[in-house]
């Protein structure tokens, strides 16, 4: 086999954090390579895989390889879980083709931190989304050349050494560079058996040959691993397995279990078991094999009706993804299925985050409501149901269709399950409408129920309505997590629309405390990185109540966050929040560079515009994007936008936005009408700092009395030097020099309260340590330690490492105490 894979994968693994992927046919020698790998690449070796019959199992391959349960509800969560357990280890999955489907979604994820090493056959049966977002995650995607003829000879060699060379040589000639087929058909040649025709496939043929010769216990043991799909005890397969391991067919685990050597050849000796036969084997499978892996033995064994039973009994002992999954299993059988069922499948799946499959399970029942007078009541149950699963699918059309047969005479809460999808699906689809909607739900529910409180106020808020605040600020604190949390994300989102972003980090705090309480990282994670953001576009003055450390606080914080596994949205709010202050205080390539990698959001894409811009690149900030979002983020996208078009000297008024914010408004007014800016400079003081001084700026630019453009320089100027922020004191210093004022622009060291993470950080950077190294030795990323490195130098004011380190140790040899918020800087 070529060394060209195997030493471009160990080339990528060694330089940092990776996915690479090994792909190829059956027999190609994936697993061989994957294991070398492994043993080539420094750091531990977390070793797992999927399992043939168990790839529904959520967060099986993964359990295998960190040795541990793993929640598998939150694909978030489940990749966090992961990445503290293998940290700077190698993650090494084997026939992901098998994997669950959490499992494959939880890489992307993990890539970003880990170094994580897959092997994957092809064809596989993973869906077109996951294959899709694991080749665009993937680092490298190495599919397993053939042998070369040299290769290939020396492998006849040393399988069937007594080969004459015309034998040999027709090995090779038929084995097509396949592995597994060099060896087989190496083996049938040195039994004496002659060659077979050219369009027989010549792999298959020769193991079915070679496991001819097999003892029958030993092909029945073998046959038994093929169905299993997993590594079993020898007691589980009987007499057979003492031949297998004789044969070198299987070898043993670590804890006694035999694993095939060849899962192809285990599945291929399955294979040549006639139909009977092979029903009759995964009957007895069932009978020795856990409830959840016996329920699929029997629906393989043709007992639909049995395996019904078992995966119900295996569900009401297991909980999360994997009750969800055993109950979606159940419905799909071909036995009738209880409707009760189908409505506890579609809840757990809901619960779970499954919304396509609960809609999908819910399918005969919802559609099958015969109107007349008495209405099957479950069959209305499963239709809103599946309509609130179709409208968290992102379907709203679907979902109204889905609810329409409700009537009015069904059951209270079942109507008013119906009036919240109807509402809803009305607000995504026509929201003019949907306020019209609103107003007669309204009047129907003197009391209403919490599934209605949290729609009037989701169109109360899209409307801004009075009240839109309080009534998903309601919403946000219901015992149902699902509303709760979809309210909390409304209510913070629109807060920040409309400019209140100390209101709107306050409530993304509440609710994050309130998902750590439920284990639901993934929104606690979306909820912290979106208070972040809201104060770090805020600036310095937090109020106390919300405890909140400064501007150096959120860039810790928001740091850190980076390094962890995240969902798309919380990672492009923490990697804005990071990248606008740093970009604000100098630290422009730094920003730069962090958002190459962030996903795509109206929040990363006006602080990659805004970033371009400070760093006099106005060509790269003069275009608004398609999405840049409602509100403050779209009037921030417009103020970029007129600051560009103003440093390329472009002329001409841009259409304003609807439904700013106050100050938003103002400043792209008064830009509009040349006069005001100073005006709207102060309606941004309790909104956002930097914006204030950026209208100062534009005033004193555009002013046409020099005093008073004088003034407006001097305010901003005072105001971005209190507030750290280099770039903007420095335009206000440049457009104060054009009035021939001159500025000293030496910044005051600062008084040297590190932290204490800072200082462990500076004095590796003293001793001559390498930010690899340092990450290492204080069990942090490497970006953390940037980000530590450059807090010092603003902090200090020191143009380089050294020098932050030097100054740093003066300071406290002279006794300033370190400032130390938490145990990690954290």
């Amino acid at each position: 086999m070529t060394d060209e894979p195997e030493v471009a994968a160990r080339t990528v693994l060694r330089q940092g954090p990776a996915l690479v992927v090994l792909t190829g046919p059956p027999g190609c020698g994936r697993s061989t390579l994957l294991r070398r790998i492994a043993g080539a690449v420094p750091g531990p070796a977390h070793l797992g895989g999927g399992l043939a019959m168990l790839s529904e199992v959520p967060a099986l391959a993964l359990s295998r390889a960190v040795r541990a349960r793993l929640p598998a509800d939150d694909v978030p969560l489940l990749a966090e879980a992961v990445r503290s357990r293998v940290r700077g280890g190698l993650l090494v999955l084997d026939d992901l083709q098998y994997a669950d489907p959490a499992t494959v979604a939880a890489l992307p994820h993990l890539a970003r931190s880990c170094r994580v090493l897959v092997a994957l056959r092809t064809p596989h049966r993973l869906a077109e989304p996951l294959a899709a977002a694991l080749r665009e995650a993937a680092t490298a995607w190495l599919p397993v050349p053939p042998l070369t003829g040299d290769e290939a000879s020396a492998l006849v060699r040393q399988t069937a050494g007594g080969l004459s060379e015309q034998s040999a040589a027709a090995v090779v000639a038929r084995a097509g560079g396949n592995p597994l087929a060099v060896i087989a058909l190496a083996r049938q040649a040195a039994a004496g058996r002659a060659p077979v025709g050219e369009d027989i496939d010549q792999v298959a043929y020769a193991i079915a040959t070679a496991l001819a010769d097999l003892p029958r216990p030993a092909r029945t043991a073998l046959a038994a691993l093929g169905l299993l799909g997993r590594p079993a005890d020898a007691a589980l397969l009987g007499t057979g397995a003492a031949d297998l391991l004789a044969a070198g067919l299987v070898t043993a685990e670590p804890g006694g279990s035999l694993i095939p050597v060849s899962g192809y050849v285990a599945e291929t000796a399955a294979g040549l078991l006639d139909a009977g036969a092979r029903a009759e084997m995964h009957a007895r499978l069932a009978d020795l094999t856990p409830p959840a892996e016996a329920a699929r033995h029997l629906a393989a064994a043709g007992d639909p009706a049995g395996a019904y039973r078992k995966a119900l009994s295996a569900a009401d002992h297991t909980a999360g993804a994997q009750r969800s999954a055993l109950l979606l299993f159940a419905c799909g059988l071909d036995t009738p299925v209880d409707p009760r069922v189908r409505l506890a499948a579609a809840d757990a799946a809901l619960a779970t985050g499954r919304a396509p499959d609960a809609a999908d399970v819910l399918r005969p029942l919802a559609t099958g409501i015969v109107p007349g007078p008495a209405p099957d009541p479950l069959a209305l149950e499963a239709a809103v149901l599946r309509g609130e699963a179709l409208l968290q699918a992102g379907e709203p059309a679907a979902a109204r269709d889905a609810v329409r047969p409700v009537p009015d005479t069904a059951a209270t809460a079942v109507v008013s399950a119906r009036d919240r999808v109807v509402l809803l699906a009305t607000l995504a689809a026509e929201p003019m409408a949907a306020r019209e909607l609103a107003d007669k739900i309204a009047v129907r529910y003197p009391s209403p129920p919490p599934g209605i409180v949290a729609a009037l106020a989701a169109v109360r808020a899209t409307h801004r309505l009075p009240g839109w605040d309080t009534g998903l600020a309601q919403a946000a604190g219901f015992a149902d997590p699902l509303i709760a949390r979809w309210a909390s994300w409304l209510l913070v989102e629109h807060l920040a629309a409309e400019g209140r972003l100390v209101e709107a980090a306050g409530a993304a705090l509440r609710a994050a405390e309130a998902a750590g309480q439920q284990l639901a990282y993934g929104w606690q994670t979306r909820f912290l990185a979106a208070a972040d953001w809201a104060l770090a576009l805020h600036g310095p003055g937090f109020p106390e109540q919300l405890s909140w450390d400064g501007v150096e606080g959120v860039l810790r914080r928001a740091a850190n966050l980076t390094d962890l596994a995240l969902p798309a949205q919380a990672r492009a709010y923490a990697t804005a929040a990071t990248a606008l202050i740093e970009a604000d205080t100098g630290l422009l390539a730094a920003a730069r560079a962090r958002l190459e990698t962030a996903p795509s959001h109206p929040a990363s894409a006006w602080v990659a515009r805004e970033a371009a811009w400070l760093d006099g690149q106005p060509d790269r900030a003069a275009r608004i994007p398609a999405d840049s979002g409602q509100g403050l983020l779209a009037g921030l996208h417009a103020i970029t936008a007129r600051w560009a078009a103003y440093d390329l000297g472009e002329p001409g008024s841009p259409q304003i936005p609807v439904d700013l914010p106050v100050p938003a408004r103002r400043t792209l007014t008064a830009w509009a009408v040349g006069s005001g800016l100073d005006a709207a400079a102060d309606s941004w003081q309790p909104v956002a700092l930097r914006e204030q001084i950026r209208c100062l700026i534009a005033a004193g630019l555009t002013g046409a009395d020099r005093d008073t453009a004088v003034a407006a320089l001097l305010r901003a100027e005072e105001l971005a030097d209190t507030a750290g922020l280099t770039v903007l004191a420095g335009r206000a210093r440049r457009g104060l020099r054009r009035h021939q004022i001159q500025r000293d622009t030496r910044s005051p060291r600062s008084d040297g309260r590190l932290t204490r993470r800072e200082l462990d950080v500076l004095r590796l950077v003293a001793a001559g340590e390498p930010t690899r190294r340092i990450a290492g030795q204080l069990g942090i990323s490497a970006e953390t330690v940037d980000t530590h490195i450059r807090a010092s130098m603003r902090k200090l004011a020191a143009r380089t490492r050294t020098e932050a380190a030097a100054l740093a140790f003066a300071v406290t040899t002279a006794g300033a105490e370190p400032f130390e918020p938490s145990e990690d800087g954290r």
